[in-house]
């Protein structure tokens, strides 16, 4: 197998990279007001072009290539701007960014609306349409789409209204990611109110005068108290803080108001949402099959939980709380598939893993990483490597990892989009760069960066949405790497997850981090069981959370907090904790989504129908499939149909049946079929 080099010099790489990767990242708050106006003023430049050509004369040379290479610039120039708002370690420069951010997104509404383009597109659609190629006319027929969901074929009043209501809209949007990415509340707890955590845990919290521990609410924290910690008093307080993040601020609440006026005073929107609505019907037969099954993992918890209190001499109230979930739900992991976590985690150092899983994405894709040394990066434990092809030796894209939290940084796991892969205006392939931003737990000089199984899985998912945005072949930034459907953009990320849950795969990932031992095979053979643990709640809780997002998207006015605590109530069966408000902190409404949260459960019939159909039966490592797979649906991004592009990879229609199969439910998706 080839080795990444990751401490290795390269040094072909670095020469390489300062041709190709131009991004800077210690741009001062001036530099950074400065160049976003330069940024506009070019960009409105070339839409004042297009709108002012004869409408006789429209060509594609003077408007569809004019504006297709504006967005390739614009898309190439925008991210040294607003993406240091999520990671750089100064404040001042995070505020210039979300600022800057506002800026262009009020630009980017400005350039949605105009009326002017909008006309000469239509023109060149009626004059040329047959003769452009492929991509061309589907970037032609999408920029179409969008001007008529934005109501430019309306009446002006009808325009000025949705022009001013999506500007609320980005502005309030970037204010709730700002308050989140800016939350910073933390808990005293003594020892005793941690007991249950591991000791590797509990040493990498900071420790007060007084002898207590200061406990916050980034996910390395969070999660693995919630889901260990034996007081309940303690997973309560976390659990209320939790889902109380930024719910006094002023801007959640209206943000949602101002997207549910557009939602529903627009014809235009409505049918829209009528558009998403139509998948509701499998979501809804997913909640059916799901519901037994949920029903009886709850009574299960509720068992655990009595059986647990008479052992700790707690009092049993008859009921699962919101802050017993994830605990009860680890213990059926260590109980029923006896999971050792404690033992399991020692198994999966970052910098083992990080090692495994890049040396499988290379030899599943025909790629070969480097890591570039000395590289131009926003803080000094960030790392920057460049993709080869292993045949050509051509540099694709480069990435940036960003893995260990800080104070002010983007509080959850993403591949941020920084470059697009596409042909810039010299006709020269520009190449893509992205960035994986997560928040493992940090190293110390005591204990390295170990990992939860569900950590290792989350950087498997993020690093598939990464080759995505490297490996496509695009002619347009419009479509460059994960600018697809959005009930496809989890497919090629969520395939991949599934390397986790296999022997060979998680062999090359994991070694002890005292003497370089493997997993043992019993641990290893009881951890892949478990994947089915759970499976009705956790799904049930995915539903719950589309649910909320379309009914939030679909209402002119809504108490944000009592929908989110309906739907958890009547599907999961779990009341939310009164006073708290999960929605205030739920990123994906204010990010893009649009009522469309549900794609994290659609996108994985189809991915794993991808996995059981191709690479489960032709060889989970198997390179000839993984470069088939990177050619069919990594390259095309978005410039394709998704089903087309999974009809072309399975050789049929995409089916639910391995879907089924991957949540434990074959035999309930047969007895039901059967009846």
């Amino acid at each position: 197998h080839v080795k990444v080099a990751i401490n290795g010099s390269v040094p072909s790489a670095r020469s390489t990279a300062d041709q190709n990767n131009n991004l800077r990242w210690d741009l001062t708050p001036e530099e950074i007001r400065h160049q976003t106006q330069r940024l506009i003023q070019r960009i409105k430049q070339a839409y004042d072009s297009v709108g002012s050509v004869d409408i006789g004369k429209v060509c594609f040379e003077n408007t569809l290539q004019v504006i297709g290479d504006a967005k390739a610039d614009y898309a190439a120039s925008r991210h040294v701007l607003d993406f240091p708002q999520y990671v750089s370690p100064c404040k001042e420069v995070r505020s210039a960014s979300t600022e800057a951010d506002k800026r262009l997104s009020d630009f980017d509404v400005e350039v949605s609306m105009r009326v002017d383009v909008f006309q000469r597109l239509t023109a060149l659609q009626e004059k040329q349409s047959g003769d452009l190629l492929p991509e061309s006319e589907r970037f032609l027929r999408r920029l179409i789409k969008l001007g008529k969901r934005n109501g430019l074929h309306l009446s002006k009043d009808i325009q000025e209204e949705i022009k001013s209501i999506s500007k609320q809209i980005s502005e309030l949007s970037i204010d709730f990611n700002q308050n989140l990415n800016e939350e910073n509340t933390m808990l005293l707890f003594s020892q005793q109110e941690l007991v249950g955590l591991a000791e590797s845990y509990v040493n990498g919290l900071e420790e007060t005068e007084d002898g207590r521990y200061k406990v916050t609410l980034a996910y390395p924290h969070y999660f693995p108290l919630m889901k260990r910690c034996h007081v309940p008093e303690t997973r309560r307080k976390m659990e209320m803080a939790f889902h109380s993040r930024c719910k006094d601020v002023g801007s959640t609440r209206a943000c949602f108001s101002s997207d549910f006026a557009f939602s529903s005073a627009l014809e235009v929107q409505r049918n829209w949402n009528e558009q998403i609505l139509c998948v509701w019907c499998s979501i809804d037969e997913l909640y059916k099959r799901l519901r037994p099954v949920g029903e009886q993992e709850r009574q299960y918890l509720l068992s655990l939980k009595h059986a647990d209190c008479e052992r700790r001499g707690l009092e049993f109230d008859g009921q699962l709380h919101a802050w017993d979930m994830p605990y009860y739900m680890n213990q059926v992991e260590q109980v029923k598939f006896a999971v050792d976590k404690d033992k399991l985690i020692e198994y999966f150092p970052l910098e083992v893993v990080t090692e495994g899983l890049l040396n499988i994405y290379q030899d599943l894709l025909g790629l070969r990483f480097q890591r570039v040394q000395d590289a131009h990066v926003w803080h000094d434990s960030v790392k920057l490597y460049s993709v080869l092809d292993s045949v050509t030796g051509e540099e694709i894209g480069q990435f940036y990892l960003d893995l260990h939290p800080r104070e002010g940084k983007y509080g959850h796991a993403a591949c941020f989009g920084l470059q697009p892969g596409c042909l810039g205006p010299d006709g020269k392939r520009r190449m893509p760069v992205a960035a994986l931003v997560a928040n493992f737990t940090k190293p110390t000089s005591s204990w390295p960066s170990l990992l939860q199984h569900h950590e290792v899985e989350t950087f498997f998912h993020e690093f598939g949405h990464v080759m995505h945005e490297l490996c496509s072949r695009t002619r347009y930034a419009e479509f460059s790497g994960t600018q697809v459907e959005t009930d496809f953009v989890e497919v090629p990320s969520q395939t991949l997850e599934n390397w986790v849950w296999e022997k060979e795969p998680l062999r090359r990932m994991s070694r002890h981090y005292k003497d370089g031992s493997p997993i043992p095979d019993g641990l290893l053979d009881k951890l892949i069981a478990s994947r089915v643990a759970n499976t009705g709640l956790m799904n049930l809780r995915q539903i719950v959370l589309s649910k909320a997002d379309q009914t939030l998207h679909t209402k002119d006015r809504a108490d944000t907090a009592a929908e989110f605590a309906k739907h958890s109530k009547d599907i999961l069966g779990i009341p939310a904790t009164p006073g708290t408000n999960m929605t205030a902190s739920f990123s994906h409404l204010a990010g893009g989504y649009d009522g469309q949260y549900y794609s994290y459960l659609w996108s994985e019939v189809y991915s794993m129908d991808i996995f059981f159909s191709r690479f489960k039966k032709e060889g989970i490592l198997n390179p000839k499939v993984g470069r088939e797979y990177r050619r069919v649906l990594l390259e095309a991004g978005g410039s394709v149909d998704g089903v087309d592009m999974l009809k072309t990879f399975l050789g049929r229609e995409p089916c639910q049946d391995a879907f089924f199969q991957c949540k434990g439910l074959t035999q309930t998706f047969t007895e039901q079929n059967s009846q």
